[in-house]
């Protein structure tokens, strides 16, 4: 089966710099920016110091070094733990010597990282002492010689001293056993292999090569410009492509610089002391944030009202071109993001038109993007000529897309076809198959519509559907929306419940406590109260929506939706009356996925 784009694929307008494999990234940054900082890290006494590209880059070689001299080649080595410098270091060193990197989640339970570690073949781990004492606890459960090395000081004589490893291939290099110099890289030879699930039996191992992640970043190079002078604060986990690709080699690519956030906990702390001026996060904590920034502006008298005169002041002067106008009225919200943050990008779920709008008004620019492990991730996204609240934009350079099979209302499965797709799953073909045709399209199961400016819109997943007996399509995603935009309903899952030979809609719903505390003007609430206040917000949400796609009941949950390690809710794990094989097939790889 083929498929077609009606587009002609997009032209990069930023000139870029090509490369093809992950030596060539670091060292041309290296070349470029030598003496600028890549990584700005807090030492043990809490104070902030720079690590220059040279810096960096030697130091990847120097790992690299112990690797090559150990014989390594073509072997699988994984990394596990807190987002960190050392775990850069390792990506870079392992991939760079033409090794393959094994990125494992560290919120994945012991039995999780094992399954993975045999799946994946991997010979060694790098990683956090923590999560690697747990692992060393049941080390005869690997194969025979398998290492572990600490990036940590330890006493555990089961683990090896990473700054040792490190320290020999120093001391080689310094000797003139430049080994890492000579390395030549097979960019079309998997780099890296990703599980989507740590359920051994339907885990899946996306194959990537250094040629697909590359392709990514020159890509999203010719339409986002980012500068030397940019500061991330790093949030998200590393270990996913999404993190990994935008929020790690992105930047050290465009010569910006990395700060790691200490914790969820400490984001407005660290944004005050870094003053980042990107910030790559997922929809729930930007809707956190605005949530925050509202609530503070309801405790202020007519704090609302001066929010929404500041908004069209800003929309005005904009419109007579005075230069950061937004930036000046709203300087008193943007001092709570460290006062220079100027570019957001999310991705993983929805966002809330009316949110981005917020900040987009306040004069921060918000890309929103859609993209997947098998992608290396992003293949479409909004950028420096295109800001849309509700879309995720178009394709970028090089990216082929199109709507398959396309219904009455141009709803269909998105197929993306480009050199950033996956070479297929690992050591299963049959799995492989049946997401990429003989032409080379991807299969995403992810449903959307496209607009004659081929701007993409994400509907919802194939599998998500709910099918009425009378051949009626009901996407849960578009009630959750309706659902997520009341005040008294936090967050909510909607699924399709068959009753008397009828599928209805149902929903599950965490409620927002503290508004329904202060709608009622009570500090303790019954469960009566409750489930009033909520039955009255999807009445409302009811008045909006067609018959067949009416919430005709619903649950309530006294806690937040079990969700990913980038606060996507895993849809299958929080409905009770799935089976469990459901949950493990939750679809980890779309953790990039704008739903």
């Amino acid at each position: 089966m083929t498929a077609e784009s009606l587009f002609p694929i997009n032209e990069p307008f930023y000139e870029t710099r090509m490369i093809e494999n992950f030596k060539e990234l670091i060292d041309q940054s290296e070349q470029l920016y030598a003496d600028r900082p890549a990584y700005k890290l807090k030492n043990r006494d809490g104070v902030y110091y720079d690590v220059t590209y040279k810096k960096f880059r030697h130091d990847i070689y120097y790992l690299g070094n112990s690797l090559i001299a150990d014989n390594y080649s073509r072997k699988h080595i994984a990394v596990i733990g807190a987002n960190s410098y050392k775990w850069a270091v390792t990506y870079l060193a392992v991939t760079c010597s033409n090794n393959v990197i094994v990125p494992i989640d560290k919120e994945l339970m012991t039995d999780n990282v094992l399954d993975i570690l045999r799946d994946s073949d991997s010979i060694m781990l790098f990683g956090d002492g923590k999560y690697l004492s747990a692992v060393a606890e049941r080390i005869d459960e690997l194969p025979e010689g398998f290492k572990l090395y600490s990036f940590d000081e330890t006493e555990n004589k089961a683990l090896l001293s990473y700054d040792e490893y490190f320290e020999a291939g120093r001391q080689m290099y310094k000797k003139g056993k430049k080994y890492l110099n000579d390395v030549t890289l097979d960019k079309d030879a998997m780099t890296s292999l990703l599980f989507t699930s740590g359920t051994t039996g339907v885990s899946k191992g996306v194959c990537l090569s250094q040629h697909n992640i590359c392709s990514v970043i020159t890509s999203l190079a010719g339409v986002v410009k980012i500068y030397p002078e940019d500061q991330l604060l790093s949030v998200l986990p590393i270990h996913h492509t999404y993190e990994c690709t935008l929020g790690f080699l992105m930047i050290i690519y465009s010569g910006a610089c990395i700060a790691f956030c200490q914790g969820l906990r400490y984001i407005t702390k660290n944004m005050q002391e870094v003053k980042p001026t990107i910030f790559i996060t997922v929809p729930l904590m930007i809707e956190k944030i605005h949530g925050r920034i509202m609530k503070k502006l309801d405790e202020k008298k007519g704090g609302k009202l001066i929010f929404g005169v500041g908004k069209t002041a800003a929309m005005f002067g904009k419109a007579l071109g005075v230069k950061d106008i937004e930036r000046k009225i709203f300087a008193e919200v943007l001092e709570n993001f460290g006062g220079r943050l100027r570019l957001l990008i999310t991705g993983a779920a929805a966002l809330d038109p009316r949110v981005a709008e917020d900040f987009i008004k306040m004069g921060i620019d918000i890309y929103i993007g859609y993209g997947l492990t098998e992608c290396a991730p992003l293949v479409i996204g909004n950028h420096d000529k295109l800001m849309l609240p509700d879309s995720v934009g178009t394709p970028l350079p090089n990216v082929e897309a199109c709507i398959h099979n396309p219904d009455d209302l141009g709803v269909g499965e998105i197929w993306i076809r480009g050199p950033m797709v996956m070479s297929g799953y690992y050591k299963n073909q049959k799995a492989t198959d049946e997401v990429l045709t003989p032409d080379g399209w991807f299969r995403t199961g992810d449903l959307g519509t496209v607009d004659y400016n081929n701007c993409y819109k994400i509907t919802g997943r194939c599998k998500n559907v709910i099918v009425t007996k009378n051949g009626k399509n009901i996407f849960p995603e578009e009630v959750e929306l309706y659902l997520n935009n009341s005040p008294v309903i936090e967050e909510s899952l909607v699924f399709g419940d068959d009753v008397d030979d009828e599928t209805l809609v149902s929903a599950k719903i965490y409620p927002n406590y503290e508004q329904i505390k202060k709608n009622l003007k009570r500090q303790e609430l019954t469960q009566e109260e409750i489930r009033a206040s909520v039955a009255e917000a999807i009445k409302e949400v009811n008045k909006k929506l067609p018959k067949y796609k009416k919430i005709m009941s619903f649950d309530i949950r006294e806690n937040e939706f079990i969700k990913t390690t980038t606060q996507k809710i895993k849809r299958y794990a929080n409905l009770d009356d799935k089976k469990s094989e459901d949950n493990e097939e939750e679809k980890d790889e779309t953790e990039a996925t704008e739903e």
